[in-house]
């Protein structure tokens, strides 16, 4: 009966050794599969994130170029003699571009001229008539600009001064 009990004794420790060697490799193994998963998503959102980056286009500071002196329009409203000063910026990113701008200076301010002469008086008492106005002078500059220079130049025409009289 010691013989059996030794030979039981012999063979049971290989089995639990075997099944301790199993559950190291299988432990191993996911290990490994979870590092390289991690290795993985970091790596692939690193690529991401710089293909957005240059996707992207980088946005350079705005540049404002003031068209001095204030602009001074006159209108027949009700009988009387109605006046509107607007003092007008004109905002772009591009350097080069802006420096080639104040060369149609003279060219932008008559367009601006007949577009704030044309408006109507009444309309320009509201805030929207206002923005109406501002506009409609965004795109008119736009527009010469691209006749004249083959681009926009401008993103916005802003208005820091307007007094209607």
């Amino acid at each position: 009966m010691a013989k059996n009990q030794a030979a039981a004794a012999e063979t049971a420790p290989p089995s639990n050794k075997r099944k301790q060697l199993i559950l190291i490799c299988i432990g191993l193994a996911a290990l490994l599969l979870s590092a390289g998963g991690v290795a993985y998503a970091l790596l692939a959102n690193k690529g991401d994130s710089a293909a957005a980056v240059d996707q992207e286009p980088v946005k350079l500071p705005a540049l404002y170029q003031p068209l001095e002196p204030a602009f001074t329009v006159n209108y027949a409203h009700g009988g009387r003699q109605r006046y509107m000063q607007a003092n007008v910026v004109l905002m772009g990113r591009d350097p080069e571009a802006m420096a080639a701008l104040a060369e149609h200076s003279p060219l932008i301010r008559n367009r601006l001229v007949m577009l704030f002469s044309s408006a109507e008086f009444e309309s320009l008492m509201t805030a929207e008539g206002k923005e109406a106005l501002r506009e409609q002078a965004t795109l008119a500059v736009q527009e010469l600009m691209e006749q004249e220079l083959g681009k926009p130049v401008i993103e916005s025409v802003l208005f820091t001064n307007l007094v209607l009289q």
